[in-house]
C-alpha cells in the first residue's frame, strides 16, 4: 500500500494523488499541512526534515512491520511512481522521450509555478486589504509569456510530449489549473485551454482539477 501525506489543496499533493490514481495504486492520503504546526511534529519531521508536503511511504515489497520506502519532493515522487508502476506508459521507455518529459516537469517547477506564485498568493490566499497590485502585475507579466510558450508547444500535439499522456502532463496540468483559475483576464490560449479541458476530463483528475483555488 502507498501512503500519501498532504492536504489536497496543495498543488504538489495534487500531482502525487493524480499520478497514483492514473496508475490505479491502492493508497491512502493523510490530511496534513492544514493546521499550523502539524508539519513540525517529531513523527513527521522524521519522514521529511524539510517539513513540506507531500511525502509518500511505500509499503509495497516490505515485510509486515518493515520500514517503508520514504520519499518527498512531488516531481521526484511522480517519477518514482511512474518508473515503478507505469514503465512505457506514463514513464516513457525511450530515453529521449523521457528526457523531454523531465524537461517539462522541471520547467513547471523552476519557471511556470515560480512566475505565478505572487499572483496566486495575493489574489487567492491574502485578503483584499493585504494585496499588492504591483506585485500581482509583475507576476502576471512574468507568467503570460510562459503560458504562451505552453500554448505554442501544444499547438501541434495532443499532450505535452506528443500523442500520448505521460508523467509530464500531470505537474504541468496542475500548474495550468492554477494559472487558468486565477481571477484575472487571461490572454486567449486556445491550445492550452483545449489541453487543460482534456486533463480535467480524465477520470483520475476529476476531483483534483475541478477543485477551487484555495
Amino acid at each position: 500500500m502507498l501512503r500519501i501525506w498532504g492536504r489536497l489543496s496543495s498543488i504538489n499533493v495534487q500531482k502525487v494523488v493524480w499520478c497514483a490514481r492514473e496508475l490505479h495504486l491502492d493508497h491512502e492520503r493523510i490530511d496534513i499541512g492544514v493546521s499550523e504546526g502539524d508539519l513540525d511534529t517529531e513523527a513527521y519531521v522524521r519522514l521529511n526534515p524539510d517539513r513540506s508536503i507531500p511525502v509518500i511511504e511505500d509499503f509495497r515489497g516490505t515485510d509486515v512491520g518493515g520500514e517503508p520506502f520514504v520519499l518527498w519532493e512531488s516531481n521526484a515522487i511522480v517519477r518514482y511512481l511512474c518508473a515503478h508502476d507505469g514503465e512505457d506508459t506514463l514513464w516513457p521507455g525511450n530515453v529521449k522521450a523521457r528526457a523531454l518529459a523531465d524537461r517539462w516537469m522541471d520547467w513547471q517547477t523552476n519557471a511556470f509555478s515560480p512566475a505565478m506564485v505572487d499572483a496566486f498568493r495575493h489574489l487567492v490566499r491574502l485578503p483584499a486589504e493585504q494585496r499588492d497590485p504591483d506585485l500581482i502585475a509583475r507576476s502576471l507579466e512574468r507568467t503570460e509569456p510562459l503560458a504562451a510558450r505552453l500554448d505554442e508547444a501544444l499547438a501541434q500535439r495532443e499532450f505535452i510530449c506528443g500523442d500520448r499522456f505521460t508523467m509530464a502532463d500531470i505537474p504541468v496540468a496542475c500548474a495550468a489549473h492554477r494559472w487558468l483559475g486565477l481571477p484575472v483576464t487571461h490572454q486567449p490560449r486556445p491550445h492550452l485551454e483545449r489541453w487543460a479541458a482534456a486533463m480535467r476530463a480524465r477520470p483520475a483528475a476529476r476531483t483534483i482539477l475541478t477543485l477551487p483555488l484555495v
